[in-house]
């Protein structure tokens, strides 16, 4: 059983590598190949996990050389597999909810004369994503962090007819650029300062490094993560990603791309826990981002960019936690696992929503939809409840064990960071309960012509089975210190911290939410929603509407200097590196066309010229003599 570890990558591999090369003639049985190739890796992984529940903790670990990779000089980096506790939760999470996914996409794509294509790309996605977790070094993590980059612009731009939709594509793969940069560049410190990039090689060195060189490597990863957790400040490719269909957004908001930032922090733990100052960039990057998104959320009437922000703020919840250390490491990774079910509940529910109402994503011109959507309604109110944190659904375990870790980090930092969690958790309640009572409470606000109806049930069975888990997943994770117990021999022992009595904390957090849901209510609920935006609101709400000026900040401090150093750069080059080779060229052509004026053709000008270079010769030999 332990030698399948390579099948978990090559079954969706060989599912994308089919539909891609066998090209229309698969268009009538490519979706279900591509479900096919999906579900077999979960069962894959499902068996490798029962096989790993029967070995002692200490035991729990996988690890295959496929081949030699790269044997050049001092850098011989094996083609191997790592499976243990922190890869399998990862495993489970994206051949599961990605399956459930693939399932939802053969009705929401069932008219797309694409359809094949779409299951490749979804199929190359969990490919990639599994080789990023499962890889036993940072190269082959990179190899699957790149691979993830390509799938997410083939899937965002997969309606690349569509402007919006080709330049969201263009946009996340740029931003994403930088933090694999940032990713290549901690690659080559590690090689340059520790002569290893498997895992254990750096994770063995890492004691004897100095705090500057770990602190350099951590905050290399620390922008790679930002990158591919939409974390700021490079957060801004998300929003836009909504282009692409609903699928799309679930599994990338849900299952696989935006945790692999998380997944790097918690994996390279080692270098991080000797590393205070790059730990202090973490939980800033995290505090501030769960608020950036959650405050975006309030004012988006887009449901899908909605839950977009949603998603970037609790990913700042997973990123704060993993910047805790030991403290918080299981919490990230919980937190990570319940967002999987919730948040892909959401996305597939709101993709459910839009199928009944002619692809319309506003959300005021919904209302009324729960008497037409029960299940869609019901599926959806649970990943609301679990995502706010209602007890005892997952969101309340998850969660609030990041807020009580972040209050007992202890001093003001532990003030400043639990009052930021906790100040989250009351706007993701606000913008949370905003969306559930625009969408299907209140009064109908859809066109005539529009005639909602319930997703069939290929699609509405995956959504069940989401809103299952986002109300059990949390207490099975949590109960016992299950998942804590489960992770310890990888991220080491949990430091619970008791700074907060636990019910006081409970207590606390449950009040800011329930304040968060009664401004909803009294705003959205109380009153008629208007079919259009207010233009007369506040600053902050305009501000919120641009996705708080993210993209003006970036192309200030960023786009516009970068142009002007690359026109420099080429002036420079042009007048300077070409300017100069150019000069040369010139003079040299210059020169050989009045040489070649003395090449006449006729003898009697060449024994002219022999004869009186012979005087001159003459002359110079008697002039010589004669001092």
């Amino acid at each position: 059983m332990t030698a399948l570890v390579w099948v978990l990558v090559v079954l969706p591999l060989g599912g994308a590598t089919i539909l891609l090369l066998a090209g229309k003639r698969c268009n009538g049985w490519g979706h279900l190949l591509g479900c096919a190739a999906a579900v077999a890796s979960f069962a894959v992984a499902v068996a490798l996990f029962a096989d790993m529940l029967g070995r002692g903790a200490e035991d729990r670990i996988v690890h295959e050389i496929l081949f030699s990779w790269v044997p050049v000089g001092g850098l011989h980096v094996d083609f191997g597999l790592q499976l243990d506790a922190l890869s399998m939760c990862f495993v489970l999470l994206i051949t599961g909810v990605g399956s459930l996914i693939h399932i939802y996409s053969i009705g929401y794509m069932a008219d797309d004369p694409e359809r094949r294509k779409f299951f490749a790309f979804l199929n190359l996605f969990l490919a990639a994503m599994l080789l990023l977790v499962l890889a036993d070094n940072y190269l082959g993590l990179y190899l699957g962090w790149e691979g993830v980059g390509l799938a997410s612009y083939l899937l965002i731009g997969f309606w690349s007819y569509k402007p919006s939709a080709a330049a969201a594509a263009k946009k996340a793969f740029i931003v994403n650029r930088v933090g694999d940069l940032g990713l290549a560049i901690a690659l080559m410190v590690m090689f340059a300062y520790i002569g290893s990039i498997s895992f254990a090689g750096v994770f063995t060195a890492a004691p004897q490094l100095g705090e500057g060189t770990l602190t350099a490597i951590g905050l290399l990863l620390l922008l790679a993560a930002c990158g591919k957790s939409a974390q700021v400040p490079l957060q801004s490719w998300l929003g836009d990603a909504m282009e692409g269909p609903t699928p799309v957004s679930a599994l990338i908001h849900a299952a696989t791309m935006v945790t692999a930032g998380v997944y790097l922090i918690v994996r390279s733990g080692p270098v991080f826990n000797l590393a205070p100052n790059a730990q202090l960039g973490v939980v800033i990057v995290g505090a501030v981002t769960l608020l950036f998104g959650a405050i975006i959320g309030c004012a988006k009437d887009d449901i899908k960019k909605a839950l977009a922000a949603s998603t970037m703020s609790q990913i700042g919840y997973m990123v704060l936690a993993a910047g805790l250390g030991p403290a918080g490491y299981a919490f990230a990774i919980m937190h990570l696992l319940t967002h999987g079910f919730f948040k892909a509940g959401l996305f597939l529910g709101a993709g459910s929503v839009m199928h009944a109402m002619n692809d319309e994503v506003n959300m005021r011109r919904y209302g009324g939809l729960r008497t037409v959507l029960p299940i869609t309604f019901a599926t959806f109110g649970l990943g609301y409840l679990a995502i706010i944190g209602v007890p005892p659904l997952a969101g309340f375990f998850s969660k609030d064990g990041i807020i009580e870790a972040a209050l007992g980090d202890g001093g003001p930092r532990g003030l400043v960071l639990g009052g930021a969690a906790l100040l989250g958790a009351g706007i993701t309640a606000f913008y949370m309960t905003r969306v559930m009572l625009m969408t299907f409470f209140g009064e109908k606000r859809w066109a005539d012509d529009t005639h909602p109806h319930e997703a069939p049930a290929v699609m509405t069975w995956p959504m069940i089975l989401l809103a299952v888990g986002s109300v059990a997943s949390g207490g099975f994770f949590a109960i016992g210190g299950t998942l804590q117990n489960w992770l310890e021999p990888v991220v080491g022992a949990h430091e619970a911290a008791h700074a907060t009595p636990v019910w006081v904390a409970t207590t606390v957090i449950l009040v800011v939410v329930a304040a968060g849901i009664a401004i909803a209510y009294r705003m959205y609920a109380a009153r008629p929603v208007e079919v259009s935006a207010p233009d007369q609101v506040s600053a902050l709400t305009v501000a919120a509407r641009n996705d708080l000026y993210a993209d003006t900040i970036n192309e200030q401090l960023l786009m516009h200097p970068g142009q002007r150093l690359t026109r420099t750069l080429v002036s420079i080059d042009d007048n300077g590196v070409d300017g100069a080779v150019g000069g040369i060229a010139a003079a040299v052509s210059r020169a050989s066309r009045r040489v070649r004026l003395m090449q006449t053709g006729y003898a009697r000008s060449y024994a002219l010229s022999m004869l009186a270079s012979a005087a001159l010769v003459i002359a110079a030999l008697l002039v010589v003599r004669s001092w």
